[in-house]
């Protein structure tokens, strides 16, 4: 049997070695504690919490933390409405600022009904998958698969198919989060800011008729755009037009207009048609 005077002996040098340990743990926190800005949190609870990194940040305390220390500005957040921003800009007592808006845009247009499939693919309904096993059985291996990886990708629904199997962003929807980027196992898609309209829908290498033959809608390296755009607008690399941005100032929708396919686009603003919608609903 354990003496009374044991027992009591153990808790007193039990709780001395405690009061010891915390003692030392709260001057080690005092003194090596990193101070940080109360309103972190306060800005991250006005953003959207969606922590897509459209801002280019790893999140929304990543994007809160810059707002604060000055390496960022409110109208980065492209997820936020204007009354938001306004909302985040009057917490810390700053300017809104101004910011380029980008948009994903598709570097194809050639859907079901102008670009022909050589195979069948049977299998998982996922471009990956497709683009893994056989390549997807379409006849231009740079085009669109059309099995809407980009589409369930994206978490605000900014990316609706249509009925020849492309897909549409709805540009009032996009945020630039860069999910349908990743998700595109043919590297498709690209963010551009979104007041960029000349658009080369066409990845495919292949020149003249053999370009023709695997789909309708395609640069066929004919060159007519570059003689009819600004100059240096647009140069023939590998056999495709490719927009200098750099020259955007000299952007102008003549450079589309003798274009035999159509692979060359000028888009003021694309948003769904509401059949779209609706069938993109009903299939979701």
């Amino acid at each position: 049997m354990i003496a009374p005077a044991e027992v009591v002996g153990s808790v007193v040098i039990l709780g001395g070695v405690a009061t010891v340990f915390g003692a030392a743990i709260s001057i080690v926190n005092a003194r090596f504690r990193v101070w940080e800005d109360p309103r972190i949190d306060g800005v991250r609870d006005l953003l959207p919490g969606a922590d897509c990194g459209a801002c280019g940040r790893a999140g929304c305390r990543a994007f809160a933390e810059e707002v604060i220390g000055g390496l960022a500005i409110p109208a980065e957040c492209t997820v936020m409405g204007e009354v938001e921003r306004e909302d985040v800009a009057d917490y810390l007592g700053i300017e809104v600022g101004d910011a380029d808006r980008r948009v994903a845009r598709l570097l194809c247009a050639g859907g079901r009904d102008v670009a022909p499939y050589k195979a069948t693919y049977h299998g998982i309904e996922s471009c990956a998958a497709a683009a893994a096993v056989t390549g997807g059985g379409k006849a231009c291996p740079w085009g669109c698969l059309g099995y809407a990886d980009c589409a369930v990708s994206c978490d605000f629904d900014a990316i609706a198919m249509s009925p020849f199997g492309l897909p549409v962003v709805d540009v009032d929807l996009c945020t630039a989060c860069s999910d349908c980027v990743e998700a595109c196992p043919l590297d498709l898609f690209v963010l551009m800011p979104a007041d960029h309209h000349l658009v080369v829908q066409c990845k495919n290498l292949l020149t003249g008729d053999a370009a023709e033959a695997v789909c309708s809608v395609v640069c066929n390296a004919c060159g007519r755009c570059v003689a009819d755009g600004a100059e240096g607008l647009i140069e023939m690399m590998d056999g495709l037009a490719v927009v200098n941005y750099e020259r955007i100032e000299a952007e102008n929708p003549r450079a589309i207009e003798r274009c035999p396919t159509g692979a060359i686009v000028w888009i003021e603003n694309q948003q769904f048609p509401e059949l779209l919608v609706e069938a993109w609903s009903e299939a979701s």
